[in-house]
């Protein structure tokens, strides 16, 4: 193979694509095209022959490459060539594909030198190659011949910028050594589509077929007729060579031998030939390519937050729990163990007694969620523990009755008051219960919450749930059992020297007289001729009955004492819905409300009526005897007209309720201490000195040890992903920081490619010549070679003799040397050269 120029990148590019693959992203360096472009029979297919290694193009005199030919080449261990119309067929003898081109050719265009645009499309596998696109277009010709059409110039030009326009494509401008290189086609369409020459390299063939005593040397040097990126002269085989079969190694011998034996070319000799050719691509394809693109893509990571920095950053930490995870290390499992059951210990610690670390602002749980249960939903849970007033004074009456028998009891029995007493306790087991339920709901929620993190090894998460759950769920028997206990406790005596208590000996009233008893609206019924019927707000006190217009009590209406009142019950009226009770004033000549002896209050039930009446009696309103005695339902039960009765009733009913207030407060303090104590401190114990030992007991430790397949999947996943994230930026950094940086070279003067005149290619002496010193003295730009030459202002031929260059209409030379052209003067009147007047 003669391609080794190419051979020392394909490692490095090969490297590259196996990194990027490897982390699962495509490395898009969009490799260039490499255009071949020329005239015909320059050698523009011995040019590619030689790049690619191999003999495998048409050869012939005139115009051979009729058809675009796409190349591309794939490296693979294998070495075969595949047409893209013959599908399915490997060619091994490259002799067969010259053929197959030839065909194809033929095929399209017929046998009579006729053209087409269609490519032939055409693969070449090989180790030896890159995965470049290589294009044999054909020669650049202006007389059409045989079956070609009369614009078959403008055909070839069409075709030729179908390619050559893309910017990833490098253009290898071929022009033959005896030849005119001003007159070269292949350099004018270049520079149209490359104006700043960075990716036209041009190729000098056929140095050995120049006249003798001529040579290129000013041309080679890039002093004659430059380039940016200069000139490779390059000796292809002639038609005799392959003829003879010679070699493409061979040839690059014979091709080196002439370099160096040339006395005009010998001094440059490392800079000419094939080999040099393909590391100047190789250089351009580098720097200029795949280096820049790099650049962009991958390392500037501050720019771009999906770069190979990045993600590497990113995974830093996740790669940092892994690295203790060596599945080939025997130790590996009792250490994972162990860091998992301290791990899980300290997060449900964090969880129930609070921790800055990574606070959840979506809800509450944990410790939060116990302390509301305790602070908030149990208090509740308590006051929802509604006493029916009516049922509760009946068994207070009953009791009372009861304790005395057939005896008319004179002080109230102490029997009666601890009877409803502890009646009214044994209600608060319900609400305790529930708490309870509640905080060992949460508790199991936060466990499960805290092996989240043991999600790698599923049999263990399953293990440490089961175990911590069951362990609280026998606590809760050992605290229900212990809160029954206090109630117990509150029930087997029942203390009424307790410093809270109001006790007997100071109830003196059934209630102070600032005492609220009850607030409510009710409707207040008088005739349409004293105002009709209205709803007020009631407010009944130990000594009076108020009413407000609204329940803000910022109007009082009216204030009704509550001596000598009694209540009664009054019938509904005709068409009435609500239900009605009246206040009447014993003493008969006395009015209850302005001229009225007995106000009607109206409710919306019986009920609201029986509770209203409850009330009054607490404040010591009873009803009229007549009422009592007629009826014989529930009411005669209730309410007794008894006066002493009443009075006993009244004030159990309010030991009751100031006794309960103290069982309730010593129930909401120790209540959250016991559950405290006996569940949460006792579950935190247990997890940090023996769920470890119960761990072990349960089972083999490998199976509780072995990592999910999801997760050892994700962790090798990572892993790799990392370590080939490492490498990808590793050979990255090789590229950027070992490769051979050759800076851009500099522009050069080529307006020579924009005159419409062919300029001398050997060595004239009229190339040397000089411009004048100073510019002509004239308003406006100095005159110089015309960006854009139009007929009325061409350039005639420049003869291949030294000799003056000719004028040209505004008297200026039209052809001077590229690098001594004097400036464009501005057309400002202050920076005009002084010239002659006028």
């Amino acid at each position: 193979m003669g391609n080794r120029g190419m051979e020392d990148l394909i490692p490095l590019i090969n490297k590259l694509q196996d990194a990027f693959s490897s982390i699962g992203q495509s490395c898009n360096l969009d490799l260039p095209q490499i255009a071949v472009v020329g005239g015909q029979s320059a050698g523009k297919s011995s040019v590619l022959e030689n790049f690619v290694g191999r003999d495998f193009l048409p050869r012939g005199s005139g115009i051979v490459t009729r058809r675009p030919l796409i190349l591309q080449l794939c490296f693979n261990k294998a070495e075969y060539a595949e047409f893209l119309h013959c599908k399915g067929k490997k060619f091994v003898d490259f002799e067969e594909v010259r053929a197959e081109i030839e065909a194809e050719t033929d095929r399209i265009t017929g046998s009579n030198k006729g053209i087409s645009p269609i490519p032939i499309n055409l693969r070449v596998y090989s180790p030896h190659v890159l995965n470049l696109t290589l294009i044999d277009l054909p020669g650049m010709t202006k007389v059409a011949v045989g079956d070609q059409p009369l614009d078959i110039e403008h055909q070839i030009r069409d075709m030729l910028l179908q390619f050559i326009t893309k910017e990833s494509c490098l253009i290898l401008a071929v022009t033959p050594a005896n030849q005119d290189l001003a007159n070269s086609d292949a350099l004018k369409i270049a520079k149209e589509v490359d104006p700043q020459g960075l990716r036209t390299i041009g190729v000098i063939t056929k140095l050995d077929l120049m006249d003798e005593g001529t040579d290129a040397k000013d041309i080679l040097e890039n002093k004659l007729l430059p380039l940016r990126r200069g000139y490779i002269g390059v000796v292809n085989r002639s038609q005799k060579d392959i003829d003879g079969k010679k070699d493409i190694r061979a040839a690059l011998a014979a091709e080196r031998k002439f370099f160096l034996s040339h006395p005009a070319y010998r001094h440059m000799a490392e800079r000419m030939g094939t080999p040099h050719l393909q590391k100047q691509l190789n250089q351009v394809t580098l720097e200029f390519h795949i280096k820049p693109r790099l650049l962009s893509h991958f390392i500037l990571s501050h720019h771009c937050p999906h770069t190979l920095q990045s993600q590497l950053l990113s995974l830093e930490k996740e790669v940092e729990e892994y690295k203790n995870f060596r599945p080939d290390d025997p130790t590996r499992k009792t250490k994972a163990l162990l860091q998992m059951v301290q791990q899980f210990g300290v997060d449900f610690e964090k969880r129930i007694e609070g921790s800055g670390d990574q606070v959840d602002t979506a809800e509450l749980s944990g410790g939060a969620k116990i302390n509301r249960i305790f602070h908030e939903r149990f208090p509740f849970e308590l006051v929802k523990i509604v006493f029916d007033e009516k049922e509760l004074r009946r068994e207070i009456s009953h009791a009372i009755k009861n304790v005395h028998g057939v005896r008319t009891g004179l002080f109230t029995p102490d029997l009666a008051f601890e009877a409803i007493v502890k009646k009214q306790i044994i209600k608060l087991k319900e609400p305790c219960i529930k708490c309870i339920d509640l905080v060992i709901q949460e508790l199991i929620n936060t466990v499960r919450q805290c092996t989240c993190k043991l999600g790698s090894y599923p049999r263990l998460r399953e293990e440490t749930e089961r175990i911590v759950t069951t362990y609280v769920r026998e606590r809760e028997g050992k605290t229900k059992d212990q809160v029954m206990l206090l109630i117990d406790i509150e029930l087997s005596y029942i203390n009424t020297n307790h410093e809270d208590f109001i006790g007997f000996a100071k109830y003196e009233s059934p209630l102070p007289s600032s005492t609220v008893i009850r607030k409510g609206w009710l409707t207040l019924n008088i005739s349409i001729m004293k105002g009709g019927s209205k709803e007020y707000w009631f407010v009944l006190t130990a000594e009076s009955l108020s009413w407000y217009k609204d329940e803000e009590e910022k109007e009082k209406k009216y204030m009704l004492p509550l001596d000598n009142l009694k209540l009664r019950d009054v019938e509904k009226g005709f068409m009435s819905t609500k239900h009605i009770f009246g206040i009447f004033n014993t003493e008969s000549s006395r009015n209850v409300y302005k001229d009225l002896r007995q106000i009607e209050l109206a409710c919306d039930t019986q009920e609201d009526v029986d509770s209203w009446k409850a009330s009054f009696l607490r404040a010591g309103v009873y009803p009229e005897k007549d009422q009592v005695d007629t009826e014989d339902t529930a009411p005669s039960e209730t309410f007794s007209m008894d006066p002493q009765l009443e009075r006993q009733v009244e004030t159990i009913r309010n030991l009751v309720d100031s006794y309960i207030g103290i069982v309730n407060k010593s129930i909401r303090d120790l209540m959250p201490k016991t559950i405290m104590h006996l569940m949460i401190n006792s579950a935190k114990d247990f997890i940090h000195s023996e769920l470890l030992a119960y761990l072990y007991s349960s089972g083999d430790q490998n199976s509780l040890m072995e990592e999910s397949a999801d997760q050892a999947q994700r962790r090798d996943e990572l892993l790799r992903m990392y370590h080939a994230l490492k490498e990808a930026l590793h050979i990255i950094g090789d590229i950027t920081t070992t490769t051979v940086s050759v800076p851009v070279p500099p522009p050069v003067n080529d307006s020579w490619m924009q005159e419409a005149s062919p300029t001398p290619q050997r060595r004239p002496a009229a190339a040397a010549a000089t411009a004048p010193s100073r510019p002509p003295a004239v308003r406006g730009p100095t005159p110089g070679p015309p960006l854009n030459p139009s007929p009325a202002f061409g350039v005639p031929p420049i003869p291949s003799r030294p000799g003056p260059p000719p004028m040209n209409a505004f008297g200026s030379n039209s052809q001077q040397d590229p690098f001594s052209a004097p400036p464009l003067i501005p057309s400002r009147p202050a920076r005009i050269p002084p010239g002659v007047p006028r």
